[in-house]
């Protein structure tokens, strides 16, 4: 239930900051045309988890879209490899990428991951 409620709580909070209407951020595929894959330099993004979320702020950035495709998403344990705690981390590391994405798209504060 725990990942369920994180998941439409950061849905929200990534859509008012990065002023887009996605439906999810965390499950499922999605789209891209092979000009918006290569406008993007993914070598600044993480390794880990939230390259996904880096790689979807890099995208609005640049002023593309995203087309989703749904599928179901099932709560259960066996259809997951993170843990409380990693997905804890991944939580913060999904707000970090948020709030730089919108500090930059104000001017505030260059991301490099943006700007590249």
């Amino acid at each position: 239930m725990y990942k369920y409620i994180a998941n439409r709580f950061l849905t929200l909070t990534q859509n008012i900051l990065m002023n887009q209407k996605l439906s999810e951020y965390h499950t499922g595929y999605r789209a891209f045309s092979a000009d918006v894959l290569r406008a993007l330099d993914f070598t600044h993004n993480s390794d880990d988890f939230i390259f996904d979320n880096e790689m979807i702020a890099q995208i609005f950035f640049k002023g593309f879209e995203i087309a989703e495709v749904t599928c179901p998403t099932k709560y259960f344990k066996e259809a997951s490899s993170i843990n409380f705690r990693r997905s804890s981390i991944y939580g913060l590391g999904v707000l970090g990428v948020s709030i730089r994405y919108r500090l930059s798209r104000w001017g505030l504060l260059p991301w490099n991951v943006l700007t590249k």
